[in-house]
């Protein structure tokens, strides 16, 4: 596909203009539908899925969303061209509108599998990864990498790196502004620790001016994701401040960054998933399985910590059930009716 095909009767670069990003363990599909009433145009990733788990393993049940959650993207894991390939074919007969490859991820586990951030040492290898894709799907195929790896300078390797993907067919990258230490430092400090360098994401915008460009790391409002398209960048993905704040982040992205639609309230959004938990539960389900992304709702509003405890300790029952989610949303009214009344 290419850049100009239309999701919901709009381009999917318009929708790139703020994404969550994808991460393991938190953005399954429970959390993506939570994340879609809040916006109804921010782009939403899956969790990395590996080519060989859906090729080699069968495992089409992480394929499995709402069809509610569109636009979404499908994050692939992988180095060999051909199983990509396969792996993005199931990608899109299971609808989704993008295909994305991890080039970025800077865990052992990743690694010891040749993909990740590994990868940005093998820029023709991702090329051939790419184009493979292409060449078998109509969805976009986009990348997401570091700005280097270990001791590579990054003012040198990234500009070969976007020069090789873009011959590929690459036309939009998301770029995570730090490098990846592969020894010595883990995930989560991978994800702190290397400075962050949003000055060559701008440069990189100024010398491929035909890419669509998002930056990501770090980025912690709406404000600063704003300023940063302003300033030139197509896109800002934000990770862990849209999970953990997701109002904060989520329900006014479609005014402020969309210019479309009015704020999200996030006591209608609780009573919007009122139907999606029960059909979970009538499926053989839990509570938590959901709830546990919701944690962060009504994060810095009076009832934020009752809202927390409620979710955390009821959910986990066996018999749990929306009334328990009800309830906790009742602790907050209460707070935020006090809050007004002092």
């Amino acid at each position: 596909m290419k850049s100009g095909d239309l999701v919901n009767n709009k381009p999917l670069n318009y929708n790139a203009k703020l994404s969550v990003a994808p991460m393991i363990d938190w953005t399954d599909r429970h959390c993506r539908y939570f994340h879609r009433l809040l916006s109804s145009q921010t782009l939403l990733y899956t969790e990395m899925v590996t080519a060989p788990a859906l090729v080699r393993g069968g495992a089409l049940h992480l394929l499995d969303h709402s069809p509610q959650e569109h636009p979404v993207a499908l994050q692939l894991g992988g180095s060999d061209p051909q199983e990509l390939a396969q792996a993005a074919i199931l990608g899109e007969q299971a609808g989704f509108d993008e295909v994305n490859l991890n080039c970025g991820c800077p865990s052992d586990r990743v690694q010891s599998g040749t993909f990740g951030a590994v990868l940005m040492r093998e820029p023709g290898r991702v090329a051939d990864c790419v184009s493979a894709m292409r060449e078998v799907v109509d969805v976009d195929v986009t990348v997401k990498c570091r700005i280097g790896v270990d001791e590579q300078d990054p003012t040198e390797v990234l500009p070969d790196f976007l020069e090789q993907i873009r011959a590929s067919g690459c036309r939009r990258v998301i770029i995570h502004a730090r490098k990846a230490w592969l020894q010595g430092l883990s995930p989560k400090e991978n994800r702190d620790i290397p400075p962050l360098d949003y000055a060559l994401v701008y440069q990189m915008k100024a010398a491929f001016p035909d890419l669509h460009i998002s930056v990501n790391g770090g980025i912690t409002s709406l404000t600063q994701a704003r300023a940063m398209l302003d300033a030139g960048l197509d896109g800002v993905m934000i990770g862990r401040a849209a999970y953990h704040h997701p109002a904060e982040i989520l329900a006014d992205a479609d005014r402020l960054i969309f210019q479309t639609g009015q704020t999200v309230d996030p006591f209608e959004v609780v009573r919007k998933m009122v139907p999606y938990v029960e059909r979970h539960l009538a499926s053989g389900g839990r509570l938590h399985q959901i709830t546990r992304h919701m944690l962060g709702l009504f994060a810095g509003r009076p009832g934020a910590r009752s809202w927390r405890r409620m979710l955390s300790e009821g959910a986990v029952r066996k018999d749990a059930g929306p009334m328990i989610m009800l309830q906790a949303l009742e602790s907050v009214l209460s707070a935020a009716q006090e809050d007004a009344a002092v």
